[in-house]
């Protein structure tokens, strides 16, 4: 089938690029060079230019090459948005070794599992999480702890408050010989250049899956898929130029969406990255308005939460030029009153752990369609099958199963060859979501496969009735999900977060949802809730709503 999308590039984003060959350190090595004295990273009003930012890269990879970690080895992370994050990422790429990234929020046997499974030989992690990953360091093949303290970069006052105002015992570790705290590795190591060769197409990082389907598997991502996922989105976002633009670091680093969108971006770009240890509103708020960011990549219950927050209007947010969200749909009501603070344009996209993750976007300055997740980047192909095997190619507009083919995508699962067989065949990624294109190319994800309610032989999309809940000027977050039905088969419910000094009865959610949605779509119970699981990047877990609407069913 030809590519209907083709027509669309016409709006000044290509169909195709020419690749730099640049890994993601030499990238870092570069932005230090061009940019020494511009600002890298800002943590809590401390400063860090691109020269102390490589500088740090460098001494953390001397520091690993001297602790035995060999090209190959796996360096795992364990630390929310910080400095040491960043550099020691970078680090580890510079000694060869492959990044691990772990969410902070884990437990420790969901940790285990992805030490073990990665054969993660030394980890860095926060203080406050330190005697746990002590404790649980001998049930895994992790040789070395690194140590890093909030406080580590932060200037007077707050470096010496801090410690204070946390009243935390586990703030100060006692030495052993096998942990290791952040700044007297810095202090112990030289800044050059240990100059290990990478190889442009060897493994970079594992990024686990949040294990929606059963045990979390390892993303394989290459050097290239990182490197070649940055340039894609960057050619996407046209004015925005090297050494120019503030960021919001708001976007879990340890996520892909992070990784790329919040970290690699920047130093690819030599941004200003402003970094946001927790995603909440007031934090948002306070780093746009004293920063005057101009770039925000967010997730929807980011934008949400920003636009609700009670002193919104204390704040300044017409520095914001662009914004790009992603993870789940973005409500309409959000976008058209977002773009009117700010006066900066939404660009929705989509993409996947297994993608590095970007797939598509709205182009930035060009054609968007609200509800869309935009076109294909370039050099990506997608294609809507059917549901059944996979094989047929289905109509305009028709919805099927969405599958991707391009630069950046994963070659499979580390260890999981059953898995990887699974999910990509001939080339293709079957992504698990269903989706439609319309006839200028522009794609749209209807939902999961997996989260398909089927109600008396209806299929119901609960994205559809997402949507129409987030419209309710009461309604702050709201997700639907399937339940067993013994009649029907599954039934909906609605799980409901009102805003602030808000009330609501069910009837009358119901009663709202029977006047703007089909009759088998309307939810038949509503449960309201202070608020709803998240992800580790701030998605809604609906996968989590069931199991507990499950488990009381048990009871």
């Amino acid at each position: 089938m030809e590519k209907p999308w083709y027509k669309s590039y016409a709006q000044g984003v290509p169909s195709t690029l020419k690749y730099e060959n640049t890994t993601m350190p030499q990238a870092l090595r570069r932005s230090a060079a061009k940019f020494p004295d511009k600002m890298a990273l800002i943590f809590l009003d401390a400063k860090i230019s691109y020269k102390q930012l490589n500088d740090m890269a460098n001494r953390f990879a001397n520091a690993l090459i001297d602790l035995g970690v060999k090209t190959g080895d796996k360096v795992a992370m364990l630390l929310p948005n910080m400095p040491q994050l960043v550099a020691a990422t970078y680090g580890a790429w510079r000694a060869g070794a492959v990044v691990v990234m772990n969410n902070p929020l884990y437990t420790d046997k969901e940790l285990e599992y992805q030490f073990n499974n990665s054969e993660s030989s030394l980890l860095v992690t926060l203080d406050l999480l330190g005697p746990r990953m002590i404790g649980l360091k001998p049930k895994t093949q992790i040789k070395n702890i690194v140590i890093a303290h909030i406080r580590d970069h932060l200037n007077f006052p707050k470096k010496q408050l801090l410690p204070i105002l946390a009243k935390d015992k586990h703030r100060n570790i006692p030495p052993q010989p096998t942990v290791h705290e952040w700044t007297n590795l810095l202090k112990k190591y030289p800044s050059a250049d240990p100059r290990t060769p990478i190889d442009f197409e060897s493994l970079a990082s594992l990024q686990y899956t949040g294990g929606t389907t059963g045990v979390s598997k390892g993303v394989m991502l290459t050097h290239a898929n990182l490197s070649k996922n940055v340039q894609q989105t960057v050619a996407w976002f046209p004015g925005f130029n090297k050494g120019e633009i503030t960021h919001l670091g708001v976007l879990p680093i340890f996520h892909s969406f992070g990784l790329t969108c919040c970290m690699n971006i920047c130093i690819w770009m030599g941004w200003t990255d402003v970094l946001i240890p927790r995603p909440e509103p007031q934090a948002i708020l306070e780093a746009v308005h004293k920063y005057k960011v101009n770039f925000f990549p967010a997730v929807p219950t980011m934008f949400v939460g920003v636009l609700n927050h009670p002193k919104l209007s204390q704040y300044s947010l017409t520095s914001i030029q662009g914004c790009f969200s992603g993870a789940a749909p973005l409500p309409v009501e959000v976008i058209k009153d977002f773009e009117a603070r700010t006066g900066s344009q939404i660009c929705e996209g989509y993409g996947l752990s297994e993608t590095s993750p970007v797939v598509t976007t709205n182009p930035f300055g060009g054609k968007t369609k609200v509800g869309s997740i935009g076109l294909p980047l370039s050099d990506t192909d997608i294609k809507i099958v059917d549901l059944i095997d996979g094989t047929k190619e289905m109509p305009l507009g028709e919805p099927g199963e969405v599958i991707v083919k391009g630069p950046q995508v994963t070659s499979g699962y580390y260890k999981m060859p059953d898995e990887t067989a699974i999910a990509i065949r001939d080339g293709w990624l079957y992504t698990g979501d269903i989706g439609k294109m319309d006839e200028d190319g522009y794609f749209y994800i209807v939902d999961r496969k997996k989260d398909m309610i089927i109600a008396g032989g209806y299929n119901i999309y609960p994205r559809d009735i997402d949507e129409v809940l987030f419209e309710h000027p009461k309604i702050l977050e709201a997700c639907a999900v399937g339940i067993p039905d013994p009649y029907r088969g599954e039934t909906v419910k609605a799980f409901v977060v009102l805003k602030p000094g808000e009330k609501m009865t069910e009837e009358e959610v119901i009663k709202y949802c029977g006047e703007k949605l089909a009759k088998y779509k309307v939810p038949k119970m509503v449960e309201f809730m202070s608020s709803l699981p998240k992800s580790g990047v701030g998605k809604i877990l609906r996968k989590e709503l069931r199991a507990i609407e499950l488990a009381k069913k048990k009871n």
